[in-house]
């Protein structure tokens, strides 16, 4: 099996509280993503859930053509104020594994991310990465990017 990685980088003019207290809500998540991946998350947390290690999170997306599917992730590590990993336990790829970093810097917050991914059957889904899933998962951290951008401002010294 072939696996990706995907690295993004970001600073946003925020506290590393604010930042933190942001991204380890589950329920955030949907707040920075394509509108057009129909994404829900489905598991009953309040607006004050924040991550910890083995909290399973259930989603409903449609990532492909508005076919809807069921989504299930772990968090499987967190150091507060630091990183957490998700990883899927159920959905549509073979492998996924995120990192998510948080260093506090003048004027802000450095956030990394860093994707582990692999798509199921084998020369098929490298084949349907190189045509359309490694561009769909650039897009949507782009998109990221700029909702995250939107909502809490551009480091203009970064």
């Amino acid at each position: 099996m072939k696996s990706y990685v995907l690295k993004t980088e970001q600073a946003i003019p925020i506290s590393l509280d604010m930042a933190w207290d942001f991204f380890s809500s589950p329920l955030n998540l949907a707040k920075i993503t394509p509108p057009d991946m129909s994404f829900v998350v489905t598991s009953d947390y309040t607006a004050d859930a924040k991550v910890y290690p083995g909290m399973i999170i259930t989603y409903k997306i449609a990532p492909l053509l508005g076919i809807n599917m069921n989504w299930m992730t772990e968090i499987t590590h967190v150091a507060d104020k630091q990183y957490f990993v998700d990883e899927q336990r159920f959905g549509p790829y073979a492998l996924w594994h995120h990192q998510h970093h948080f260093k506090e810097i003048d004027g802000g917050v450095l956030m990394n991310d860093i994707l582990h991914y692999a798509i199921p059957y084998g020369i098929l889904g490298r084949l349907s990465n190189s045509i359309f899933v490694g561009n769909k998962v650039k897009e949507i951290f782009a998109f990221r990017e700029k909702a995250i951008e939107k909502m809490f401002g551009k480091m203009q010294d970064f």
